[in-house]
């Protein structure tokens, strides 16, 4: 494979760029090169997964990082790619300049995309479906100590990991309009290089290229009216919802998706089975990761009843068969409530359906002695809002919490209504992360000392690593991973000076908090004790305090006031322990932009 892969290097560089060697290739060229090259050594021992009930993860969210540096890894190519380059005086490290694909935002794209890489690892049939974002959420940049914001142009150098696959292109409608949802397939290639899975992303794309003659009548924006809408659903990851338009646009990303998704499952299952629609749930499960996805529920039955012809009893059992519900959080504010009006102006064919089973689910109430303002607290419609954790809840065969604790705070408080008449359907899966992204990539130095000591099982199996424990009095061992560990901290102290401009001495403890900035994610506390830790060095209360750098790495949403002064508050604080030679000796505080 690794001879193939050097050939194909060249081969695409000499036919799509007609350059002869790496160094006259540009970052981009080499980047496109690289990449497909990576994607075609592949093809003599990728295999896609076990046939078997194939799971498919619905997630607003994909953060996936540098593919790049992922694929080659888990090809075993990582090796020959350094040494190609290399050969040439060109450093692996060029390729950190390709931005991270726009496709996320926390720990919900994190989530779903060590889900895929887990699952692919294992030969397990998973594949993941969502929005190919043209920007993303937004590029954070700091001025003055604010926030500021501008697009995520992340597609810049190309995408040449995906491939669009303009036959499998469906078309979504909405209240007086329809757009064409294509699909652009990236392989998920698992650790080894024996097994392949799909993450299927879909673009929005207008139904008609260009109105010709509307153009010709000198009516110039109308004649590109309907690109720039349907362009508009695709564009931005959570676009702002503080206003209806922005609701509403945010909708139909969420309709679009999961329509488009719906359709491409329901293609593949009628090609094996027909119009059968009853083993449906023993072919596919649809894993809804958080509330985004849910209204995949009444567009299934939708499809079933207004495309197939399927009643509606038979419909709402077999969606509740297929689907499966992945809460991420207790507060209320977060579990998405939709006016009842705006899903009937924006997607009116599936608003009745979210009426039906509103219905059924209140005669299932009234059948459990449930009723009065008890029986309030399930309705999916109620005051003019649709309560889309509740439709989750009630028309899946599953809810599952994403820690132990959480789960059941959902069965004690936040869901508990639910627990005590569906005890059965919740369960716990706690969040975990792929070791091969966060250990085995991100930390080469480590991951091979780790191998040296115990093999490399642990790339795999996770539980490999208890066989560390033996080292836990070995000074050699402890003493090398602390060299180590100095070493990475002076990669980023490296990194923090090139693209922020700021100082972290390497010997510092680096205490790190890096997530989507909101209130209940705690920055601001973290920020006070910084604070109540700096007067108690300035007035001897607090003596013998090891030196730490706290690092904070965190996007604020825009029209959310309170986080974006809370970054500002970091910055100040910040300045004021860089002002003081007294406690900078001790005590350094950084922003890190752009996280």
């Amino acid at each position: 494979m690794k001879e193939t892969f050097k050939n194909n290097v060249y081969a695409i560089l000499r036919n799509e760029f007609a350059r002869n060697d790496l160094k006259s290739a540009t970052v981009n060229e080499l980047y496109h090169a690289v990449s497909r090259a990576a994607i075609s050594a592949s093809y003599d021992t990728v295999q896609p997964a076990k046939d078997g009930k194939r799971a498919c993860y619905f997630s607003a969210e994909f953060l996936v990082g540098r593919l790049i540096y992922d694929n080659l890894n888990n090809l075993g190519l990582n090796d020959a790619a350094r040494e190609l380059l290399g050969s040439e005086g060109i450093d692996f490290s060029v390729f950190e300049e390709i931005e991270d694909a726009a496709l996320g935002n926390g720990g919900l794209g994190r989530l779903a995309a060590c889900f895929l890489d887990s699952a692919a690892t294992h030969s397990v049939p998973l594949d993941g479906y969502g929005i190919r974002y043209r920007y993303g959420l937004f590029r954070q940049f700091i001025e003055n100590g604010f926030q500021r914001e501008q697009a995520d142009v992340w597609q810049n150098f190309g995408d040449p990991w995906s491939f669009r696959r303009d036959e499998d292109s469906v078309i979504v409608e909405f209240a007086g309009s329809k757009v064409k949802a294509v699909p652009y397939d990236t392989p998920v290639i698992g650790f080894g290089g024996k097994c392949v899975n799909t993450l299927r992303l879909w673009q929005s794309e207008p139904v008609e290229e260009f109105n010709f003659d509307t153009f010709n009548q000198n009516k110039r924006e109308e004649a590109f009216a309907q690109r720039n809408a349907a362009e508009q659903i695709s564009a931005v990851l959570y676009p702002n919802d503080g206003t209806y338009e922005g609701r509403q646009l945010r909708l139909k990303q969420q309709y679009f998706f999961c329509s488009a998704s719906l359709q491409s499952i329901l293609k593949k299952y009628k090609a094996k089975h027909g119009s059968d629609f009853s083993r449906l749930p023993e072919e596919f499960v649809v894993q809804l990761n958080d509330t985004h996805p849910v209204c995949s529920i009444p567009e299934l039955l939708r499809l079933l009843v207004d495309g197939e012809g399927l009643s509606f009893d038979e419909a709402f059992a077999i969606a509740r068969s297929t689907f499966a519900y992945t809460n991420h959080t207790v507060m209320p504010e977060a579990l998405e409530k939709w006016e009842a009006r705006l899903i009937f102006d924006t997607i009116p064919q599936i608003y009745d359906f979210i009426i039906l089973i509103d219905r059924r689910l209140r005669d299932d109430l009234r059948r459990l002695g449930i009723s009065g303002e008890e029986a309030k607290k399930y309705h999916i419609v109620d005051n003019g809002l649709v309560h889309m954790a509740r439709l989750a809840v009630y028309a899946t065969f599953s809810t599952n919490g994403v820690a132990w604790l959480h789960t059941e705070i959902l069965k004690d408080s936040c869901l508990g209504e639910w627990y005590r008449i569906y005890p059965e359907r919740f369960n716990n899966k706690t969040n975990g992360i792929t070791q091969r992204r966060w250990l085995s990539l991100c930390n080469p130095g480590l991951s091979a000392y780790i191998t040296e000591l115990i093999g490399d099982g642990w790339i795999t199996s996770l539980d490999e690593l208890k066989k560390l424990e033996k080292f836990a009095d070995d000074e050699d061992v402890l003493r090398r991973i602390a060299d180590i560990k100095l070493g990475n901290k002076q990669r980023l102290a490296d990194h923090v000076l090139a693209h922020d401009g700021a100082q972290l001495d390497s010997s510092f403890i680096f205490d790190i908090q890096v997530k989507r900035l909101h209130e209940y994610k705690r920055q601001f506390l973290n920020a006070l004790s910084i604070l109540d830790i700096y007067y108690g060095i300035k007035d001897g209360r607090i003596k013998n305090f090891a030196p730490t750098a706290y690092i904070f790495g965190a996007k604020a949403f825009p029209t959310y006031r309170r986080a974006k002064g809370i970054v500002k508050l970091i910055g100040e604080i910040a300045r004021l322990v860089d002002s003081d030679p007294e406690v900078s000796k001790y005590l350094k505080v950084l922003f890190v932009s752009n996280y």
